[in-house]
C-alpha cells in the first residue's frame, strides 16, 4: 500500500504563497505592463528577399512600358502613344535561365536588358521590388531579382541587421526560394509614421547587405482596430475555453470540483502573466498558444486527481474529507511528477536550442507546466477541501459514483 502523505497540511500555506505571487504579478502588470508583440499592436508587415539584382531593364521610346511578374512568366505591358496596346509574355519554361530571359527581352524594340548577376541561374521565380516603380525608362533601370541559393543569407543575419528595431523576423520558403517576413510594431497612437518605419527597415537591410540587394516583395499595414480586435478575440477565446472546461467538469464531477478546477486554471494563467510582465517576454499569438496549452495540460492533471478523489469517496472509510484528498494526491503523485518532468524535457530543449518566438513559447510553457502541476495538487484540492469542510460520509453520493474502468 502506498504511503499517504499529508498534503492537506500545506493547503493554507500554498494559498498564501499563491496570493502573494499573483499580487506580485498584478503589480508587475501595472508597473511594467505587458510587452505585447506585433500581433496585438499596430504595425507593418513586409516580405523581403535578399539577393543581388540579376537583370536591369531600360527602355528608350515614346510608349509606356511596364514590367509584371507571376509564378509562370514575365510580362511587358506596352501602351501609349506610338505603340499598339499589347502585352508580351515570356514564360520561364521557354527562357529557363537569366541569360535566356535577357536575350528574349532584348528582342522587344526599345528595351535593353542587361545581365548583371547570376546569368546561369534558373529564371523561375523572377521578381521585382514592389517599392520601386515598374515602369521602364531610359534614365532609370528597373531591376529584376531571382532567387539563387548561392546568394541567400541566413535568418540570423537578417535579425542581426534589425536588432536595433522592434521587429520579428520569420523565414519563408526553402533555400532556393527564400524570403523573410518582417513584422514591425509601431508606437502606440502613432500610425502616421508608416513610411518612416519602412525606410528605417529598408535602410538597415541595405546597410547590411548592400544598396542593390534588397527587394520588397509586398507590404501590408496592420491598423490599431485590427490589432485590438486580435486582442479581444484572444480574451474571448480564453473565456470560452474556461467555460467549456467548467461545464465539462460540472457534468462529470460536482460543482465544487468544477469550480476548483477553474480556480486552478485561473491561478496558472495569472502566474504565467506575472512571469510575462516582470520578465517582459514578448506576448504574441505564439505566447498565447502556450497559455492555452497549459489550460489543457493543467485540467488534465487536475481531472486525474479528481477522478481518484471520486473513487476514494466510496473506498476510503473516513469522516475527514482531507484524508480522501491526501490519499488521492498520494496515489497520483508519481504520475503527476513523471508527466511534468518528461514534458519539461521538451520545453527545456526548446529553451536551449531555439530563439525568437519559439523560445518565448518555451519559457511560458515551462512556467505553466510547473504551475499546473502545483495548482492541481494544492490549489484545486485546497479549494475542494474548504468547500467540503463540513462533509459527512455518504453526502452527494449520487454525484460521485465510482468510475468504472
Amino acid at each position: 500500500m502506498k504511503t499517504v502523505k499529508q498534503f492537506s497540511k500545506a493547503f493554507p500555506a500554498c494559498a498564501i504563497v499563491s496570493v502573494v505571487l499573483i499580487a506580485f504579478g498584478v503589480a508587475g502588470i501595472f508597473i511594467r505592463g505587458i510587452n505585447f508583440g506585433i500581433d496585438f499592436v499596430p504595425g507593418l508587415v513586409e516580405e523581403v528577399r535578399i539577393a543581388p539584382s540579376a537583370i536591369e531593364l531600360t527602355y528608350k521610346g515614346s510608349a509606356n512600358v511596364s514590367v509584371e511578374t507571376s509564378n509562370v512568366a514575365l510580362s511587358l505591358v506596352i501602351s501609349g502613344t506610338g505603340a499598339e496596346n499589347e502585352t508580351k509574355t515570356f514564360t520561364y519554361g521557354q527562357n529557363p535561365t537569366i541569360s535566356d530571359m535577357a536575350a528574349a527581352l532584348n528582342g522587344v524594340e526599345g528595351v535593353t536588358a542587361t545581365v548583371v548577376n547570376s546569368a546561369s541561374a534558373d529564371s523561375y521565380g523572377i521578381y521585382t521590388d514592389s517599392a520601386s516603380t515598374a515602369r521602364l525608362s531610359f534614365d532609370r533601370a528597373v531591376k529584376l531579382y531571382v532567387s539563387d541559393a548561392a546568394n541567400n543569407v541566413s535568418i540570423d543575419a537578417v535579425r542581426e541587421s534589425l536588432s536595433s528595431q522592434n521587429v520579428a523576423v520569420k523565414e519563408l520558403g526553402d533555400a532556393s526560394n527564400r524570403s523573410f517576413q518582417i513584422r514591425a510594431a509601431m508606437a502606440k497612437g502613432d500610425e502616421t509614421s508608416v513610411e518612416t518605419l519602412k525606410n528605417a527597415i529598408t535602410g538597415s537591410l541595405k546597410a547590411k547587405f548592400g544598396e542593390d540587394n534588397i527587394a520588397i516583395v509586398k507590404t501590408d499595414f496592420v491598423g490599431s482596430s485590427f490589432s485590438s480586435s486580435n486582442a479581444w478575440k484572444s480574451v474571448v477565446l480564453a473565456l470560452v475555453t474556461l467555460f467549456a472546461i467548467w461545464f465539462y467538469a460540472t457534468i462529470r464531477f460536482h460543482w465544487d470540483f468544477a469550480l476548483g478546477s477553474i480556480i486552478a486554471l485561473i491561478h496558472d494563467c495569472l502566474i504565467m502573466f506575472a512571469f510575462i510582465s516582470w520578465t517582459q517576454v514578448e506576448f504574441s499569438t505564439t505566447s498565447f498558444a502556450a497559455v492555452l496549452t497549459i489550460f489543457g495540460y493543467s485540467i488534465n492533471a487536475t481531472v486525474v486527481i479528481l477522478d481518484r478523489v471520486r473513487e476514494n469517496i466510496k473506498l476510503v472509510d473516513t469522516k475527514d474529507f482531507k484524508v480522501i484528498l491526501d490519499t488521492s494526491i498520494s496515489g497520483t503523485l508519481s504520475r503527476s511528477i513523471i508527466t511534468t518532468v518528461t514534458t519539461l524535457f521538451a520545453s527545456c530543449s526548446l529553451l536551449v536550442f531555439t530563439s525568437g518566438s519559439i523560445r518565448d513559447f518555451a519559457q511560458i510553457l515551462t512556467v505553466g507546466l510547473i504551475s499546473g502541476c502545483y495548482s492541481s495538487m494544492f490549489i484545486s484540492s485546497g479549494f475542494i477541501s474548504w468547500a467540503r469542510r463540513n462533509w459527512q460520509p455518504g453526502e452527494w453520493a449520487n454525484h460521485v459514483k465510482p468510475h468504472n474502468k
